[in-house]
């Protein structure tokens, strides 16, 4: 498992009060022994197979191809997965660990609301307390999965401090958690936080990637060209990218929000436009004030409106392992009705970033390429503001 003390390279750490460096070490303790135990893991594959449908597709995206006339589309469909996003993969790695550690209540934050209903499913399945926190404006533009979330058992709770989105809601949690951690288990939805948080998520989403090199083996009998996946906090690109870091011939790209253009100002690309700091508890990339404060960010997606990013990322735009690009809300959204007009498929706006540099991006390589785009989640959740934006 790639990471030295809790750090990559200068990003990551352990930047916490006090009260909260025996718990989050204690934490990493158990995770690092029970990630490695074969009951674990058995029961791990088990939920992954029968709870979560696991393996799921990678798809040849033949009528995107032919749009693109340049590369050939694989599609990793994490919108396949129970609860319809990636978050299930790291949701039931970590409340299995918190059943082990004794834990009986689950706080989470969450931002397009996946993480949340993807705890909120797996806190009912295994009757545990559970209370997710999330922007007030998110929980505004997500109408549906709060209602999941609600249906599930679980309170959703509203931040309502500074922006009112992702940011404010892992503020809140985290402060919940160092006043309950002793019965409490803090299940963080991304590769961000601090450590053990951005080792234990990636370790639990890199099923994606696994699954991925076996299927684009035996569909190609080669690896991919380029790994493509939108880059928010970063769990679904690490999930998919992890398995592929030492394969030197593969090219990563996360793909950020532009939001309306990075020359406006209202964006969150991160890794494009940030400085290093910290924020959460760790060192990455953020987008801050002179002073080191975050900035308020701006994304038609939820799920990508974050001030952060994963240390992984951070590490990797410096080591210039990962390219880092961007597309904007206009540009996932035309991606959003391209693809849903091509295959049948309706994506996630998070996801629609991806699919979006990809279609500019592919179109210049030659036929014989192969990219392999993250589909991290499906678009019942986007639907009601997508109708907006449409006006279909």
């Amino acid at each position: 498992m790639r990471n030295v003390n809790g750090k990559f390279g200068k990003f990551g750490g352990s930047y916490v009060p006090e009260m909260l460096v025996e718990p989050l070490k204690e934490l990493e303790k158990q995770f690092l022994k029970y990630y490695k135990d074969e009951e674990f893991q058995k029961e791990l594959a088990y939920y992954q197979k029968e709870y979560i449908g696991r393996k799921n597709p990678l798809y040849y995206a033949k009528n995107l191809t032919e749009y693109i006339n340049g590369a050939k589309i694989y599609l990793k469909r994490e919108d396949l997965n129970f609860t319809g996003a990636h978050k299930i993969n790291n949701t039931i790695g970590q409340v299995l660990l918190a059943k082990r550690m004794g834990k009986k209540k689950i706080i989470a934050e969450t931002g397009a609301g996946q993480h949340g209903v993807a705890t909120a499913t797996v806190c009912a399945l295994f009757n545990m307390g559970c209370k997710i926190f999330m922007g007030e404006k998110d929980i505004k533009r997500q109408e549906l999965n709060v209602f999941k979330m609600r249906l599930l058992g679980a309170e959703v709770i509203p931040a309502t401090g500074g922006e009112k989105t992702l940011k404010d809601a892992v503020d809140e949690a985290l402060m919940e958690y160092a006043k309950t951690y002793e019965d409490t288990f803090y299940l963080l939805g991304s590769v961000v936080g601090p450590h053990p948080y951005p080792l234990m998520v990636r370790e639990f989403q890199s099923i994606i990637g696994k699954e991925a090199k076996e299927q684009i083996l035996e569909k190609e009998s080669k690896l991919p060209d380029y790994l493509i996946a939108c880059v928010g906090g970063g769990s679904n690109a690490m999930g998919l990218f992890s398995e592929f870091i030492e394969n030197k011939s593969v090219k990563m790209i996360g793909v950020e929000p532009a939001g309306l253009g990075l020359e406006t100002g209202f964006h969150a690309a991160t890794l494009t436009t940030g400085k290093v700091g910290i924020i959460h508890g760790f060192k990455c990339y953020n987008i801050q004030d002179e002073n080191g404060d975050p900035l308020p960010v701006c994304s038609i997606a939820a799920g990508l409106d974050y001030p952060g990013v994963g240390p992984e990322h951070s590490y990797f735009k410096d080591t210039e392992r990962v390219s880092y690009e961007t597309a904007t809300d206009d540009e996932a959204i035309n991606a959003f009705k391209k693809l849903s007009e091509l295959e049948g498929i309706i994506p996630a706006i998070e996801s629609s970033h991806a699919i979006a540099y990809t279609m500019k991006f592919a179109k210049n390589l030659n036929k014989d390429k192969i990219v392999i785009i993250n589909l991290s989640g499906r678009g019942d959740k986007d639907l009601y503001r997508m109708k907006e934006q449409l006006m279909l």
